[in-house]
């Protein structure tokens, strides 16, 4: 089996965007060979994730044509692949493949004809119901193999294997290998051959792989597990918070002092709007060219983006690159203003593969304010294992959005208005 790295999430995650080529077995006839593309993605958590890398830019028509004035298209360069030929490079390859090394968790591989196409990863005990979009996963994405890894105890681990393993006979795709690890050992669910599948399991390591350093080599990481990925996007502490805490209080201030002066709600709305769209533009070109905001800057733009229109601008215009603008902001603007920062990191990951970040950003948003909406939207995509490609073509445009919501106008500096007196109870101490 081949893969290039991605991952979903139920905590459920799904990561798209991996190729596999599947040759056979040789050290379990249970196993196939499988070539992996080890293209560096981010793990998903508990969301489907998909690889909408663009197309890349072609040569001009002059550049393609040979002496005759035949079409000659360059020929693509080999993308590196991980190759897993038994259960051992399985499990040394998964924890890249999902960004961690998974515990209490069953993962899935859909594979396309010996192409890895989708990894998937639950949190264990699973609810019930909480496989079915595996159905329309494998149809939607054309898997016709997978490979099912659970880890933990057989009492969790079984109900959860066997029910992969029946809505794939439903849909009439084949389990290539089912393996459930745990404390040292691994054992196979379609493999009862006691030479090579003792019933006391099979003793493996990991680090005996080739997969490990390869995987390393290729720019893939698997940290211990998923809380040290949630620490990625924790909140800053110490000195960083406190000087995010008077630069706040500072940006909240001034806030006052403006809409207190105003005679004019309407005219002001207009205007400090028009302001945020600003300020969201030149964050983002900031970020892009590798610049960071200040705590000035970042407070602002985090009362800005409590404005749904100035949220949506990151929104609308997002691109992959983005991401690092709203990881920074979600890590350091205050707990109550987090939310939008949150879902629109929850948004640019997602739209990069890489599913477990962005269900990790929408948890956290949530977490802060369970009703906010798009986070909640993001989260039923994720849990539904969608892929990323259904917001193509489909994200309007700034000015589509101007002309759905009209004007700017008093209303709606409600929201922001609304956050100005919470107290950040959630605030890490200092």
């Amino acid at each position: 089996m081949t893969t290039n790295g991605s991952t979903p999430t139920t905590s459920a995650t799904v990561t798209p965007a991996i190729r596999a080529t599947a040759t056979p077995a040789t050290p379990s006839p249970a196993t196939p060979a499988t070539c992996v593309p080890a293209t560096p993605t981010t793990p998903a958590a508990a969301t489907p994730e998909a690889d909408l890398s663009d197309t890349p830019d072609l040569p001009d028509l002059p550049d393609l044509l040979d002496e005759a004035g035949e079409l000659a298209l360059p020929e693509p360069e080999p993308e590196p692949c991980l190759t897993l030929s038994s259960p051992t490079d399985i499990l040394a390859a998964v924890p890249y493949l999902v960004g961690f090394h998974p515990q209490d968790s069953l993962v899935v591989i859909g594979l396309h004809h010996g192409q890895a196409k989708v990894v998937a990863r639950w949190g264990l005990p699973l609810p019930p119901g909480t496989l079915a979009p595996l159905a329309p996963l494998f149809d939607r994405e054309g898997v016709t193999d997978i490979v099912i890894v659970g880890y933990g105890p057989g009492e969790a681990v079984t109900p959860a294997v066997d029910e992969a393993r029946r809505l794939a006979a439903k849909a009439g795709v084949h389990v290539g290998e089912a393996l459930r690890a745990h404390e040292g050992r691994y054992w196979s669910y379609v493999c009862d051959l006691a030479t090579c599948c003792p019933a006391q399991g099979t003793p493996y390591d990991p680090s005996t792989s080739q997969i490990a350093a390869e995987a390393t080599v290729h720019g893939l990481v698997a940290l211990p597990d998923r809380e040290a990925l949630e620490r990625t996007i924790a909140p800053m502490t110490g000195p960083v918070r406190m000087a995010m805490r008077h630069a706040t209080a500072d940006a909240v201030a001034e806030f006052r002092e403006r809409i207190m002066a105003t005679t004019d709600l309407d005219a002001f709305a207009k205007q400090f709007v028009a302001e945020g769209l600003v300020r969201v533009r030149s964050a983002l070109a900031t970020h892009s060219e590798g610049g960071r905001l200040d705590d000035a800057e970042a407070a602002r733009l985090g009362l800005d983006l409590a404005i749904t229109r100035v949220r949506d601008e990151g929104w609308t215009t997002m691109q992959e690159c983005h991401a690092l603008l709203w990881k920074d902001l979600t890590r350091r603007l205050e707990p109550r203003f987090t939310p939008p920062a949150a879902s629109l990191l929850a948004m640019a990951a997602w739209r990069a593969g890489n599913s477990v970040q962005a269900t990790i950003a929408a948890e956290r948003a949530l977490a802060i304010d369970p009703d906010y909406s798009m986070a909640n939207l993001l989260m039923h995509a994720l849990q539904n294992l969608l892929s990323p490609s259904v917001m193509r073509g489909r994200l309007p445009t700034p000015a589509e959005l101007d002309a759905t919501m009209g004007p700017a106008h008093a209303a709606w500096l409600l929201p922001l208005i609304n956050l100005l007196d919470e107290e950040d109870l959630q605030s890490p101490p200092g």
